[in-house]
């Protein structure tokens, strides 16, 4: 299996790259980072930089890529050091909506424009990115974090609206939005005190119970959300 792996420095990303590279079915795993290499090395694993919010740059790691049997963006944004998810409406900051946009909702449309051509083969492929249960328009009843919610929510459209497209043209591949529960990574760490017991995982954990539901996944199963332990979640 050839695999890539969008966002391999972060929290679920780099464990996506350092479980996946312990399978003995994947030679070769395609990991990007934004701006410093992870120091884990393997021989699978091949590190290269890549800004997800540039279409010219997607499009030229596309064409040196070759064929993939799996695509995995585990980029997200949830705060940074000067906005955090807005309790109230008279929080939204314009620029911080947009920003939330064009890292959670926009790459994995530029990425299935400019990479459907490596994903075409007579294999199953898989075509996923972590989603959140916060994006589920159904499930909302609590309110808040207008911007998160808005591009996760954005996010599982195009997800879904590219799983129809993709039944006619990709038939083989599977498209999946992936909810990994809270993970103790740093995008939870400021909001990680109000996780009830037992349910903030270990990346490892979250990891592992995602590929538990990627490998079951079959064509049949594309244009779905699912959460980390199989559970079919409303859009």
């Amino acid at each position: 299996m050839n695999i890539a792996i969008i966002g391999g420095s972060g929290g679920i990303g780099r464990t996506f790259v350092e479980v996946l590279a312990g399978r003995p079915e994947v030679s070769a795993i395609h990991a990007t980072y934004n701006r410093t290499p992870p120091p884990f090395q393997h021989p699978a694993v091949t590190w290269q930089p890549l800004d997800i919010t540039n279409e010219s740059a997607i499009r030229n790691w596309g064409r040196e890529l070759g064929e993939i049997d799996w695509l995995i963006n585990a980029v997200g944004l949830l705060h940074d050091l000067e906005q955090g998810p807005e309790k109230s409406i008279r929080r939204l900051d314009p620029a911080f909506f947009m920003q939330n946009m064009n890292i959670n909702a926009l790459p994995t449309l530029l990425l299935a424009k400019h990479l459907h051509r490596n994903l075409k083969h007579d294999r199953t492929a898989i075509f996923a990115t972590i989603s959140a249960k916060v994006g589920s328009i159904e499930d909302n009843r609590l309110g808040g974090w207008y911007s998160y919610r808005a591009s996760k929510a954005a996010l599982n459209m195009g997800l879904k609206t590219l799983a129809i497209e993709w039944q006619r043209t990709l038939p083989n591949v599977v498209v999946a939005a992936l909810h990994p529960g809270t993970t103790d990574t740093p995008l939870s760490k400021p909001f990680q005190k109000h996780v009830p017991k037992g349910q903030l995982f270990t990346p490892t954990r979250s990891v592992t119970d995602m590929l538990d539901v990627l490998d079951k996944l079959t064509p049949e199963d594309s244009g779905k959300f699912w959460a980390f332990d199989g559970e079919l979640l409303p859009w």
